[in-house]
Protein backbone atom coordinates (compact mmCIF):
# COMPACT_ATOMS: atom_id res chain seq x y z
CA UNK A 1 0.00 0.00 0.00
CA UNK A 2 1.32 3.34 -0.77
CA UNK A 3 1.53 6.14 2.45
CA UNK A 4 -1.43 8.20 2.76
CA UNK A 5 -1.11 11.92 4.19
CA UNK A 6 -3.85 12.62 7.13
CA UNK A 7 -6.03 14.52 4.35
CA UNK A 8 -6.15 11.53 2.66
CA UNK A 9 -7.07 9.15 5.48
CA UNK A 10 -9.96 12.05 6.64
CA UNK A 11 -11.56 12.64 2.95
CA UNK A 12 -11.92 8.81 2.21
CA UNK A 13 -14.84 7.81 4.41
CA UNK A 14 -17.98 6.82 3.06
CA UNK A 15 -19.90 5.87 6.40
CA UNK A 16 -19.30 8.51 8.57
CA UNK A 17 -20.14 12.38 8.88
CA UNK A 18 -17.36 15.22 7.39
CA UNK A 19 -17.02 15.76 11.17
CA UNK A 20 -16.84 12.38 12.25
CA UNK A 21 -13.68 12.12 9.96
CA UNK A 22 -12.06 15.36 11.19
CA UNK A 23 -12.82 14.36 15.14
CA UNK A 24 -10.83 11.11 14.55
CA UNK A 25 -7.52 9.96 16.23
CA UNK A 26 -5.17 8.67 13.39
CA UNK A 27 -3.05 5.14 14.75
CA UNK A 28 -0.48 6.17 17.93
CA UNK A 29 2.00 4.71 15.78
CA UNK A 30 1.11 6.60 12.19
CA UNK A 31 4.94 7.95 11.63
CA UNK A 32 6.43 4.19 11.81
CA UNK A 33 3.77 3.01 10.14
CA UNK A 34 5.03 -0.58 7.89
CA UNK A 35 3.26 0.44 4.48
CA UNK A 36 5.09 -2.23 2.32
CA UNK A 37 3.69 -4.61 4.29
CA UNK A 38 -0.23 -3.13 4.61
CA UNK A 39 -2.73 -4.26 2.08
CA UNK A 40 -5.15 -1.88 3.59
CA UNK A 41 -5.01 0.43 6.78
CA UNK A 42 -6.98 -0.48 10.19
CA UNK A 43 -7.19 0.53 12.99
CA UNK A 44 -8.77 1.04 16.76
CA UNK A 45 -9.49 4.79 17.16
CA UNK A 46 -6.65 5.95 20.67
CA UNK A 47 -9.36 8.54 21.54
CA UNK A 48 -12.31 6.52 20.85
CA UNK A 49 -11.50 2.95 21.70
CA UNK A 50 -15.28 1.69 20.57
CA UNK A 51 -14.61 2.74 17.08
CA UNK A 52 -12.41 1.25 14.53
CA UNK A 53 -11.29 2.71 10.77
CA UNK A 54 -10.46 0.42 7.62
CA UNK A 55 -9.03 2.41 4.69
CA UNK A 56 -8.50 0.50 1.65
CA UNK A 57 -6.62 1.70 -1.66
CA UNK A 58 -8.26 1.69 -4.83
CA UNK A 59 -7.83 3.32 -8.25
CA UNK A 60 -10.08 6.18 -7.88
CA UNK A 61 -8.54 7.01 -4.57
CA UNK A 62 -7.97 5.80 -0.42
CA UNK A 63 -12.11 4.32 0.45
CA UNK A 64 -12.37 4.50 4.33
CA UNK A 65 -14.99 2.81 6.51
CA UNK A 66 -15.84 3.48 9.92
CA UNK A 67 -16.90 0.59 12.78
CA UNK A 68 -18.43 0.34 16.08
CA UNK A 69 -17.03 -2.25 18.16
CA UNK A 70 -19.38 -3.61 20.90
CA UNK A 71 -19.33 -1.93 24.41
CA UNK A 72 -19.58 -5.24 25.82
CA UNK A 73 -17.22 -8.13 25.28
CA UNK A 74 -19.53 -11.61 23.63
CA UNK A 75 -19.24 -14.05 26.48
CA UNK A 76 -18.28 -17.10 24.98
CA UNK A 77 -17.48 -21.02 25.65
CA UNK A 78 -15.09 -20.96 22.45
CA UNK A 79 -11.26 -20.87 23.09
CA UNK A 80 -10.33 -19.76 19.85
CA UNK A 81 -12.54 -18.10 16.98
CA UNK A 82 -11.16 -16.43 13.48
CA UNK A 83 -10.98 -13.73 11.47
CA UNK A 84 -13.68 -13.19 8.43
CA UNK A 85 -11.07 -11.29 6.64
CA UNK A 86 -7.78 -13.07 6.63
CA UNK A 87 -8.67 -16.28 8.33
CA UNK A 88 -6.19 -16.55 11.32
CA UNK A 89 -7.38 -17.95 14.28
CA UNK A 90 -7.00 -16.49 17.67
CA UNK A 91 -7.87 -17.04 21.40
CA UNK A 92 -11.43 -15.99 21.21
CA UNK A 93 -10.54 -12.39 22.79
CA UNK A 94 -8.08 -11.47 19.39
CA UNK A 95 -10.94 -11.35 17.42
CA UNK A 96 -13.98 -9.05 17.29
CA UNK A 97 -17.45 -8.49 16.10
CA UNK A 98 -17.21 -5.00 14.46
CA UNK A 99 -20.46 -3.30 13.13
CA UNK A 100 -20.13 -0.69 10.34
CA UNK A 101 -22.79 1.84 9.72
CA UNK A 102 -23.79 1.21 5.92
CA UNK A 103 -22.72 4.44 3.57
CA UNK A 104 -25.31 7.04 2.11
CA UNK A 105 -29.45 6.93 3.20
CA UNK A 106 -29.45 3.46 4.52
CA UNK A 107 -26.88 4.07 7.24
CA UNK A 108 -28.32 7.55 8.64
CA UNK A 109 -31.62 5.38 8.79
CA UNK A 110 -29.38 2.93 11.46
CA UNK A 111 -28.49 0.06 9.66
CA UNK A 112 -25.55 -1.47 10.14
CA UNK A 113 -23.23 -4.76 8.82
CA UNK A 114 -21.16 -6.46 11.02
CA UNK A 115 -18.02 -8.54 10.45
CA UNK A 116 -15.72 -10.65 12.79
CA UNK A 117 -11.81 -9.03 12.47
CA UNK A 118 -9.09 -9.66 14.28
CA UNK A 119 -9.15 -7.32 17.36
CA UNK A 120 -5.94 -5.73 16.31
CA UNK A 121 -6.84 -4.55 12.20
CA UNK A 122 -3.33 -6.21 11.81
CA UNK A 123 -4.70 -8.51 9.34
CA UNK A 124 -1.72 -7.89 6.41
CA UNK A 125 0.62 -8.55 9.30
CA UNK A 126 -0.51 -11.66 10.06
CA UNK A 127 -0.70 -13.31 6.86
CA UNK A 128 2.38 -12.11 6.13
CA UNK A 129 3.60 -14.25 9.64
CA UNK A 130 5.08 -10.87 10.52
CA UNK A 131 2.92 -10.99 13.68
CA UNK A 132 1.89 -14.08 14.95
CA UNK A 133 -1.58 -15.16 17.10
CA UNK A 134 -1.44 -16.30 20.48
CA UNK A 135 -3.07 -19.72 20.00
CA UNK A 136 -2.09 -22.37 22.39
CA UNK A 137 -1.57 -24.78 19.40
CA UNK A 138 0.29 -22.23 17.40
CA UNK A 139 -0.54 -20.72 14.16
CA UNK A 140 -2.84 -23.15 11.29
CA UNK A 141 -0.55 -23.98 8.84
CA UNK A 142 -2.11 -23.42 4.87
CA UNK A 143 -0.83 -24.75 2.01
CA UNK A 144 -1.91 -21.33 -0.33
CA UNK A 145 1.11 -18.79 -1.43
CA UNK A 146 1.36 -15.77 0.03
CA UNK A 147 -0.22 -14.16 -3.08
CA UNK A 148 -2.99 -16.66 -2.51
CA UNK A 149 -3.58 -15.65 0.70
CA UNK A 150 -3.12 -11.77 0.23
CA UNK A 151 -5.54 -12.43 -2.72
CA UNK A 152 -8.46 -13.89 -0.38
CA UNK A 153 -7.91 -11.22 2.38
CA UNK A 154 -8.34 -8.96 -0.33
CA UNK A 155 -11.68 -10.63 -2.15
CA UNK A 156 -12.95 -11.09 1.66
CA UNK A 157 -12.26 -7.72 2.67
CA UNK A 158 -13.73 -6.56 -0.38
CA UNK A 159 -17.07 -8.22 -0.04
CA UNK A 160 -17.76 -6.91 2.74
CA UNK A 161 -16.86 -3.36 1.91
CA UNK A 162 -19.22 -3.87 -0.91
CA UNK A 163 -21.88 -4.55 1.61
CA UNK A 164 -21.15 -1.18 3.31
CA UNK A 165 -21.09 0.84 0.29
CA UNK A 166 -24.25 -1.32 -1.64
CA UNK A 167 -22.05 -1.44 -4.62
Amino acid sequence: MDPLTEKQIRSSFVNCTKGDAVRLRLPLDFAELPWDDLDFLGWVDPGAPLRAHLVLPRVQGPLGVSLRIPSVKRTSAMKSSMCQVCLTGHASSGVSLLAAPLAGARGREGNTVGIYLCGDLACPLYVRGKRQPKLPSGRYEESLSLDERLARMSDNLDAFVAKVTGV
